[in-house]
């Protein structure tokens, strides 16, 4: 048994209270130390890390929010829409409630998209950080997940034309879709079973596993330590120390980041609390007018989509048509010239790469292109995985990368926009051709990134990180 820790029967009523603690839980004091106070990240943060702590606090609020929203909830087809308009109308303070979930849905994306581009341009997610980024991407995709099946649960139009499309999606899978869509449904229909399941998985289930990978990620992140706006480490060996054994340019998390950080959450909830009281809607953007009529399996809205943050991804889904998939078989049949002809290969890894891009050829022919739009709405974002070997450029930062790499990541996120965009719109032929060039452009940023990340002339990184104190 440890021993417990003396303290002055002259000291204070808190510190005598803060000693009981420590000498009953020093476990949570010990992890303060690690992930708080003796937890020594960069000096030279920006404000882009402002976007990691304001989704750990927007989660607090989904949590929470939530807790209030299932105390009145009702998962049940013939009441659930009723349920809804119980909360905003009789339900004391239930509207505001109501609009902090659902703004607070579209704010997670936002700092989620923000956080994710931070790690883009600042090399985060490259070595010995590739397992913080993995877990963040399953953070992603589980958040992805988590609006999914919460779409559903307001009943309304769109709510339910929208999980009666994308659940048909998986329908276009060979062989196993019709039984796939089945078992998602829990019926042959969007239905009450549907909507129990959904319900399920939204507040119990994808939480929880939610909840263990942000805790995987802060910790994968603390034991490698924390990037910065240079891509310098820190924590390498070689790196400048002091006398106590730590980084000359590092300082610890608290209290300096996070009061640091309440600069960002103060800016960040004027912003939240300016759209909740004035425009919850955005303009159908975070709610879609047609969410406020009840589900009528009998009536179909004129233009079915989804919300804002999944629509670049759906675009992309779109854009896949027949002429799309010829697009592809072209591509490959480039590629693999090119890889015989240009690159220095083995006889048989040449004949290896012609027999694999004639059965690429093949498979894409054999299955019909709504089945490659799912493929590629799905690849869209499994290739986000990939990305720490998929980048070669010598340098983390794109502090130090040539002038024109930013204007391939600022065309990047204008086609992203630009995706989104046509993702809320109903399709028409140049809607169609202009998603489809931003599909190209967004598989090619990746697929072609061990190539053009290492052109161009880079700027010498520095011996250590830059900074100016603001």
């Amino acid at each position: 048994m440890a021993e417990f820790k003396d303290i002055s029967p002259n000291a204070t009523a808190g510190a005598k209270l803060n000693n009981w603690l420590n000498n009953r839980f020093p476990t949570a004091y010990d992890a303060y130390k690690v992930h708080m106070s003796e937890y020594y990240a960069p000096k030279n943060f920006n404000f882009w890390y402002f976007f990691g702590s304001l989704a750990l606090l927007v989660l607090v609020i989904q949590i929470v929010t939530g807790i209030f929203l299932v105390m009145h909830y009702k998962p049940d087809a013939n009441l659930a829409f009723a349920s809804v308009e119980y909360i905003m109308r009789d339900v004391p303070w239930g509207w505001l409630i109501r609009y902090m979930h659902s703004t607070g849905a579209s704010a997670f994306f936002v700092v989620v998209y923000l956080h994710m581009f931070k790690a883009l341009i600042y090399g985060s997610y490259r070595k010995p950080r590739e397992l913080v980024w993995i877990f963040g991407c399953l953070i992603f995709l589980m958040l992805m997940a988590e609006a999914f099946f919460g779409y559903l649960l307001p009943w309304g139009q769109m709510s339910y034309w929208g999980a009666q499309v994308i659940v048909n999606l998986f329908a276009a899978v060979p062989f196993i879709g019709p039984d796939l869509a089945l078992l998602i449904r829990g019926d042959y229909v969007v239905s009450d079973a549907t909507l129990n399941r959904f319900f399920s998985f939204h507040v119990i289930a994808i939480p929880l596993v939610l909840l263990g990978l942000v805790v995987a990620h802060l910790l994968a992140l603390h034991d490698v330590g924390s990037n910065n706006p240079d891509g310098i480490d820190i924590k390498a060996k070689d790196y400048p120390k002091d006398a106590s054994g730590h980084s000359v340019d590092g300082i610890p998390f608290h209290p300096y980041y996070s009061v640091h950080d309440m600069v960002g959450v103060g800016v960040f909830l004027m912003v939240f609390s300016a759209i909740i009281f004035f425009a919850p809607e955005l303009g159908g953007y975070f709610l879609e007018y047609n969410n406020f009529i009840p589900a009528d399996p009998l009536k179909t809205p004129p233009h079915i989509a989804p919300v804002w943050y999944f629509t670049p991804f759906y675009s992309m889904l779109r854009a896949t048509t027949d002429i799309m998939v010829n697009v592809f078989c072209v591509i490959l049949a480039l590629a693999a010239v090119f890889a015989v002809l240009r690159m220095r290969l083995s006889t048989m890894a040449k004949g290896a790469v012609i027999v694999g891009a004639l059965v690429a050829i093949l498979l894409l022919k054999v299955f019909d292109a709504k089945f490659w739009g799912v493929v590629v709405m799905g690849v869209s974002v499994i290739i986000l995985f990939f990305l720490p070997w998929l980048d070669k450029s010598p340098v983390r930062s794109i502090r130090y990368r040539p002038g024109w790499h930013k204007w391939v990541y600022g065309i990047f996120v204008v086609w992203f926009f630009v995706l989104g965009y046509l993702g809320i719109q109903a399709p028409s032929d140049v809607k169609t051709l202009v998603a489809q060039v931003g599909t190209l452009y967004y598989f090619g940023f990746f697929l072609l990134m061990p190539w053009w990340s290492r052109l161009g002339t880079f700027k010498p990184v520095p011996d250590r990180i830059t900074f100016a104190a603001h």
